[in-house]
């Protein structure tokens, strides 16, 4: 079936069925998901669209820019929108305290990074107060875009007190390996998850679209003194992560 003849209004498209924007988008979906409209397919351009469904380009535009948002698909320059290939989604345990590296090993994936930031730089304000360091001290601190497969999943800036990581030079792929060598790895941590929608800037480097989903978690880690070790602050793709916990009934 070709596009157009999917698109065909007849059988999806009614006066009482909500905004024809959402008909639109509904039934655009479906053919994605169900593989009529395959990964790397096209859509025709909104003029074709709107002369096929007999709705306006506006209502057409709309459609799509939802689409683009939920990540179901590309708006290529000078060629046009096209089905993006679905992204597999990775299951994170919030149950064990784990580095990015070690999730992704596990599931056999390989990592790499794309440094952003990495040196030792003087504190923010929410450093300052998240490690608590103390006036005139310095911060290590690790900004990088981490990627599994091949794929950019997660931004991740981590802070640390420059003497639990005093060269951050010397991480090139697992901090906690880092700090297992020096006796430093967090034995325990508190994370908060929030809901976003992407920046134009991180969505740049997450290789979505502005709007997107995602997620944000800060991560705040100890050592078995009880000591802060490190302040973490992540951005994660929405449509690549789902993050799961055990949960029991306590006596």
């Amino acid at each position: 079936m070709n596009v157009a003849e999917y698109l065909d209004p007849d059988g999806w498209l009614g006066h009482s069925a909500g905004p024809r924007y959402v008909q639109l988008r509904r039934r655009l979906e479906r053919g994605i998901e169900s593989g009529d409209l395959p990964p790397d397919s096209s859509l025709p351009p909104e003029r074709e669209v709107a002369d096929i469904t007999g709705l306006s380009r506006v209502t057409v535009r709309k459609a799509i820019q939802e689409l683009v948002k939920l990540g179901l698909v590309e708006q290529r320059q000078g060629s046009g929108t096209f089905v993006r290939a679905p992204v597999a989604k990775v299951e994170q345990s919030l149950s064990h305290l784990t580095s990015f590296t070690e999730d992704m090993r596990r599931r056999g994936l390989d990592t790499t990074s794309k440094w952003i930031e990495r040196g030792v730089f003087m504190p923010s304000p929410e450093e300052v107060m998240a490690l608590g360091l103390s006036a005139g001290d310095s911060v290590s601190r690790i900004y990088r875009l981490r990627e599994a497969g091949g794929q950019p999943m997660a931004l991740e800036c981590a802070s640390l007190p420059i003497d639990i990581l005093p060269n951050p030079i010397e991480v090139t792929t697992s901090l906690y390996e880092v700090l297992e060598r020096s006796g430093n790895r967090p034995v325990r941590a508190v994370q908060k998850i929030s809901a976003i929608n992407l920046e134009p800037t991180e969505a740049d480097l997450l290789g979505v679209a502005e709007g997107t989903a995602g997620l944000r978690i800060q991560r705040t880690s100890y050592l078995d003194s009880g000591r802060v070790a490190e302040l973490t602050r992540s951005i994660y793709r929405g449509d690549a992560y789902d993050f799961v916990a055990e949960l029991r009934l306590s006596n």
